[in-house]
């Protein structure tokens, strides 16, 4: 399908198919020769070091595949060993999709050195692996080196203050990152308080996704105070963080004043009716907001109904 004879096939979609390393290899073999192809979908197929063995090898080679997605394998550190090799080499991908697989420790310490080095990978997500603190930090420091990625994606990987802290030095000097993601991880206030403090120098990060990391009212505080300072984040995912009325409050006094955020996610927190008024009173005044999620935060029907209007109206002169 994918070899000499393949030139209008551009984009293949074989997840949840049971191909395993034996039908990887078989890709990979195609994919050395094939010139048309640019995205190529795997997620789902119990494909194990060996298969990533054989698609790094084919990536050294090819020059048309831009997107590979790779989630919810077996890939291990040495599957993961031969894609970062491959990539220090691939001068053609951009997006790389490896959320849950087995990564580990090395595993993200080869896509670390991998970063050091590529230049044309814009996108790698590898939520769900396991990585944890000591791997992250590598990820983390490549961020000072890599010109060209913009989006990172490390949910769900046992990641806590002493990671946030050096994705926040990266951030400072970091020039390309527009989108991070750390949802469900354990960075807690510290956290939020050197993601803050970075988030004051940084121009370029437009998303943030911290939801599910127990920030509560405090790292909240950090957060609010460093939108009245920053001027290119446009959306930040706060949800299931434990906030409560003052932790809203001091969101609803950074609103006031910032005039970039344009979406806040605050779901499945515990604002309550107080919280809810704050942050109505905030949209008053700001006329950027468009998208404010507020749902499980035991807020009254009508409160929602009027903030719900309010951020509507926004919605229309933005469209203006």
């Amino acid at each position: 399908m994918l070899g000499h004879n393949s030139w209008t096939l551009t984009v293949l979609n074989l997840d949840n198919n049971n191909i395993g390393d034996f039908g990887a290899q078989y890709l990979g073999d195609a994919l050395r020769d094939n010139k048309a192809l640019t995205s190529l979908k795997l997620s789902i197929n119990e494909i194990g070091n060996d298969g990533a063995k054989h698609l790094g090898d084919a990536l050294r080679l090819n020059t048309t595949l831009t997107t590979l997605n790779l989630s919810t394998n077996q890939i291990e550190a040495v599957g993961a060993a031969h894609l970062g090799k491959a990539l220090q080499h691939n001068t053609a991908l951009t997006t790389l999709d490896l959320d849950s697989n087995q990564i580990g420790y090395m595993g993200a310490r080869h896509f670390a050195n991998a970063l050091r080095h590529n230049t044309t990978l814009t996108t790698i997500s590898l939520e769900c692996n396991d990585i944890e603190d000591d791997a992250a930090q590598y990820l983390a420091d490549a961020l000072q080196h890599n010109t060209t990625l913009t989006t990172l994606k490390l949910g769900s990987n046992g990641i806590g203050e002493v990671t946030a802290q050096h994705l926040a030095d990266a951030l400072r000097h970091n020039t390309t990152l527009t989108t991070l993601s750390l949802y469900n991880e354990r960075i807690g206030n510290v956290g939020a308080q050197h993601l803050a403090d970075a988030l004051r120098h940084n121009t370029t990060l437009t998303t943030l996704n911290i939801g599910g990391n127990e920030i509560g009212d405090v790292g909240t505080q950090h957060l609010a105070d460093a939108l009245w300072h920053n001027s290119t984040l446009t959306t930040i995912n706060l949800a299931s963080n434990e906030i409560k009325a003052a932790g809203a409050q001091y969101l609803a006094d950074a609103l006031r004043h910032n005039s970039t955020l344009t979406t806040l996610e605050l779901y499945r927190n515990e604002i309550g009716a107080a919280g809810a008024r704050h942050l109505g009173d905030a949209l008053q005044h700001n006329s950027t907001l468009t998208a404010l999620s507020l749902e499980n935060n035991e807020i009254e029907e009508e409160t929602m109904n009027k903030i719900n209007e309010l951020v509507k109206r926004n919605e229309r002169r933005r469209k203006l």
